[in-house]
């Protein structure tokens, strides 16, 4: 083998093997940003505050809703994304630990 082929066969191979890999590394990336938008449980966004209820059985299930400036209450909230006011009044929310 002469010495340049040497010298480009592992950059040929490693080449290969990157665009190869680029089909699955951005399928597996794309998602990403939908778990990291709507995590399980309390999250806020800039101006608003949610709670993702993660189930697959279709429960509903009671939270607590600390409130900044006003009384804490009481959800019932089904499974998915429940919008829960802005950012700005609501502090946190948590399961209480029962069904509703």
């Amino acid at each position: 083998m002469s010495l340049s082929l040497r010298r480009s066969l592992p950059a040929l191979v490693g080449a290969v093997a990157l665009t190869l890999g680029l089909p699955a590394a951005a399928s597996a990336t794309s998602s990403v940003p939908t778990a990291v938008m709507n995590p399980c449980g309390f999250y806020e966004t800039g101006s608003d505050a949610f709670y993702n209820h993660c189930t697959g059985d279709g429960s509903h299930v009671v939270i607590k809703v600390r409130v900044a400036f006003g009384p804490d209450f009481e959800r019932c909230v089904a499974p998915g994304r429940t919008w829960l006011g802005s950012a700005k009044k609501i502090q946190s929310a948590h399961y209480v630990g029962r069904t509703c």
